[in-house]
């Protein structure tokens, strides 16, 4: 047997370990559980396919209120994480957080399965993600392909959400709906973006992010690895906050960051707030902390009592009041 198929040439642990044949051997994340009626929350869940060519499908979700009221619900769009390499919209944990989050906010949602790398390197993810938010945008006149959206959804009022990799894709949607047009026209009337625990970095360290040396170590090559053609963490897909003027092009009224304290990514995250509140976007920007945590508790331990905060927090942003 070759030595290689089983030395490890990257451990990405608690994700994946890359082998020096080239072989990626995923540590988590592969589980899938089908759509269902959620027992717990009474929220309703589908499959649908929102591309052919790639074929690409996204999971939807109603609330229960949906179906009772004639008046239509916020849409959110949300975009899972995993370091682009793991996991998926059709996971138990998304699943399970999904069904929690629709109940408690009260949205409708589409859960973006987009391609992974190493199979399908970025910006693969990315552009699965704009062909879903396109495919949302073709329902804006009550006569899309899905009957859901048509529906229930209100697509005078999207948000867009992810957590880690899956923030790091809101963020870039956003400035992109800021970028291209549709008729004259942006493709979503985006209301506000929900970043929790965003994978944000940068070559040039950040406050304690020096002392990161294991941590910044395994960034590097974890984002080399998904990105090959990428220049390195100083590439604007990861590195946001190395160009204001990207920040000022963000096509939503309000932000929200979520960090957790102990989060290796956690100073990103506040220098990102703290930059776009100084671009000239004009909007408005809110952050919270969870203190003690560490990245994506609340997929990892949805029992933690941060989780209420936390999901209390993200629910009253996409609650407050329409009016600018």
């Amino acid at each position: 047997m070759d030595s290689s198929s089983s030395e490890i040439a990257h451990d990405f642990f608690p994700m994946a370990r890359l082998y020096k044949d080239g072989r990626l051997e995923r540590l988590r994340g592969t589980a899938t559980v089908p759509p269902s009626l959620d027992p717990e929350t009474s929220v309703e869940s589908k499959d649908v396919v929102f591309s052919t060519e790639p074929n690409l499908s996204a999971r939807l979700y109603i609330p229960k209120s949906a179906t009772l009221h004639s008046q239509k619900l916020p849409l959110l769009i949300y975009f899972h994480g995993g370091g682009f390499i793991i996991e998926s919209a059709f996971s138990p944990t998304y699943h399970a957080h999904l069904n929690t989050l629709v109940a408690e906010a009260n949205v409708i949602a589409v859960s973006v399965d987009y391609r992974l790398a190493p199979e399908h390197p970025l910006p693969a993810a990315y552009d699965d993600s704009w062909a879903a938010l396109k495919w949302v945008a073709a329902h804006s006149d009550g006569n899309g392909p899905e009957d859901w959206l048509n529906r229930y959804a209100d697509l005078q009022k999207v948000f867009l959400a992810g957590d880690s990799c899956g923030a790091n894709i809101a963020h870039h949607m956003a400035v992109r709906v800021g970028k291209e047009e549709n008729h004259g026209k942006p493709y979503v009337a985006l209301d506000g973006i929900i970043l929790v625990h965003p994978y944000f970095w940068g070559k040039d360290p950040i406050v304690e992010e020096a002392s990161y040396v294991a941590f910044r170590s395994m960034i590097d090559a974890l984002w080399r690895f998904s990105c090959p053609g990428s220049s390195g963490l100083d590439d604007p897909l990861i590195n946001v906050c190395g160009d204001s003027s990207c920040l000022a092009r963000l096509r939503c009224r309000r932000v929200l960051v979520c960090v957790a304290e102990r989060d290796g990514f956690r100073q990103s995250g506040v220098e990102y707030c703290e930059k776009v509140r100084r671009s000239e976007w004009g909007g408005v920007v809110e952050m919270m902390e969870s203190e003690g945590e560490n990245h994506v508790f609340h997929l990892l331990d949805p029992t933690r009592e941060a989780v209420g905060p936390l999901l209390k927090t993200i629910v009253d942003f996409i609650s407050q009041d329409h009016d600018p």
